[in-house]
């Protein structure tokens, strides 16, 4: 018995992922909850088990982007270990290279080739999301007229959420109807495939002069191009576009000359250093005209598509924008009560716990503290409702490579300032190596982002849909302050809270931010829960 393996469902928002990269071959033997692929979605890396123990059989490739729910591979059950049809199918290759030339053309002369059926199937654009209604074409892998099989990637398609592959749906003509860059509805009509009966078709007998009359080197190179050949796959297309390099000048080392993510890493270091040896070079210091750049040369501009995922940010900002009641109160915090603390037990901390004491724990408490007071804060709307939260999961905004991700501390009313540092670690490290998996990004009822570490001085920071309240954390001055009627210099960051008017009133909001000063400026607050 087969048992097809589907992409299991890994977060709300996720309608498709990507084939990272396969653990196992084709053919091979797997044990039940054995580790097979890794896959990859626009927010994590997750692994996908095997559900059962048999021979694998992969239905899609590394780099391909494949729907949730789609089939991604089957395990034969019955097969066994060892016995696997890959080594029958091997076997019966071998048989088959033993017989007469003469069977084998006898086989080729009774294949006919594919028989027209006279039906026409028309491919429409399939549902990719709740609130996707539309998507670009954003290239096609086979020509128009060309011969396509049944589940081959015949095109790329891209939402605002994500780049994913259209197979085709049956054997036969391909019939482009919707072309390259072409914004199309979904449900709309993309391209028709003329359906056939029989085999792929056979070379024509002009096909076969033509070719004949070529070097035999370029028909090597002709035979081991596809229409993979010079593609870049999607994880690579996007650090192609980031990094301004044309695919064309890519070489692809992939399966049929795909280009893969690592040849477009590999392809951005070889262009920096180039750009690098070139800087490097004397330049010439005659007064000829040819060695000076022409001035059109120093206004030239170039252009990007967004990728997916920036657009996805950008339309879900502008959607809190234009959704919330949005406002922001500021205050400022004398930092140096905390940092004269820290200055004195963080050594003994850090060797008690192994984890520096840094100013996160002390802002995660005090918001803590100051949400269970202001519950409004905490909250969210939902519809006509408001859902009120007796806990706290504080979302941390981490910079990753990937861009800004916001991992939840669950329960972050319960820690200790060691747990919380902890923790922070934790995340931020996964976040690094992008291991974040989607239930440790999801849920979060109040978020604080540090725009200090990058030298922000001020800012209005954007709720994290659907909480209602964010505080913005700057950096640290020294500025003259007026202390008991005397001019003293103080280490002051400005803090920031955005909310909803919608659910947080002023005085709430105003409150809220007051009673956080309060406490950082008075840490034995914290400890004494006061």
């Amino acid at each position: 018995m087969s048992l097809e393996i589907k992409v299991p469902e890994v977060g709300e928002s996720i309608t498709e992922v990507t084939i990272a990269s396969w653990l196992k071959k084709d053919g091979d033997f797997v044990e039940q909850d054995e580790i097979i692929a890794e896959l990859e979605s626009d927010k994590a890396t997750f692994e996908l088990p095997a559900e059962a123990s048999g021979v694998l059989k992969i239905r899609a490739q590394e780099d391909e982007t494949i729907e949730v729910g789609a089939v991604i591979c089957e395990i034969d059950e019955d097969a066994k270990s060892g016995n696997s049809k890959a080594e029958e199918k091997s076997e019966q290759k071998k048989e088959e290279s033993s017989e007469p030339k003469t069977e084998k053309k006898e086989e080729s002369s009774s294949n006919s080739g594919p028989k027209k059926t006279g039906e026409i199937h028309e491919m429409v654009v399939p549902t990719v999301g709740e609130s996707i209604t539309e998507v670009t074409i954003s290239s096609w892998l086979k020509s128009d007229g060309d011969y396509v099989e049944m589940d081959e990637v015949i095109a790329e398609v891209e939402s605002d959420k994500a780049t994913f592959e259209l197979p085709a749906e049956a054997n036969g003509f391909l019939q482009i109807i919707a072309q390259e860059d072409d914004t199309i509805e979904i449900g709309a009509t993309i391209c028709k495939i003329e359906v056939t009966e029989g085999g792929a078709p056979s070379e024509s007998s002009s096909e076969k002069s033509s070719s004949e009359s070529k070097s035999s080197s370029e028909s090597q190179n002709e035979d081991k191009e596809t229409y993979a050949t010079g593609h870049a796959s999607p994880a690579a297309a996007k650090i192609l576009k980031e990094k301004g390099i044309d695919a064309s000048n890519v070489k692809g080392s992939g399966k049929d000359g795909r280009i893969t993510k690592e040849d477009a890493e590999k392809a951005e270091k070889q262009q920096s250093s180039k750009s690098a040896e070139q800087e490097s070079k004397p330049s010439d210091s005659g007064i000829e005209t040819k060695s000076i750049p022409a001035p059109s040369n120093d206004r030239e501009q170039r252009k990007e598509k967004m990728s997916s995922l920036r657009k996805t940010v950008a339309r879900r900002l502008v959607s809190v924008k234009n959704e919330t009641a949005m406002l922001t109160t500021f205050n400022e915090v004398d930092m140096k009560p905390i940092m004269d603390l820290r200055k004195k037990y963080k050594e003994q901390f850090k060797e008690k716990y192994e984890v520096g004491l840094g100013f996160m724990s002390f802002f995660t408490k005090a918001c803590t503290m100051a949400l269970k007071e202001f519950p409004a804060v905490n909250a969210q709307i939902d519809e006509n409702q408001m859902v009120y939260s007796d806990y706290v999961d504080m979302s941390i905004a981490v910079s990753s490579p990937k861009g800004l991700v916001v991992p939840v501390i669950r329960n972050a009313e319960k820690l200790s300032f060691n747990e919380v540092e902890s923790e922070v670690i934790r995340l931020a490290k996964k976040a690094r190596d992008g291991k974040l998996s989607i239930d440790e990004m999801s849920g979060g009822t109040f978020t604080i982002t540090n725009g200090g570490i990058f030298g922000s001085m001020l800012s209005t920071p954007i709720i994290n849909a659907p909480q209602s309240a964010i505080l913005g954390m700057h950096n640290i001055v020294e500025r003259p302050v007026a202390i008991n009627g005397e001019v003293q210099i103080r280490p002051i960051m400005y803090v920031a809270l955005s909310y909803d008017h919608r659910i947080i009133d002023g005085k709430e909001s105003v409150s809220f931010l007051v009673r956080v000063k309060e406490l950082l400026e008075d840490p034995t607050r914290l400890l004494l829960g006061i």
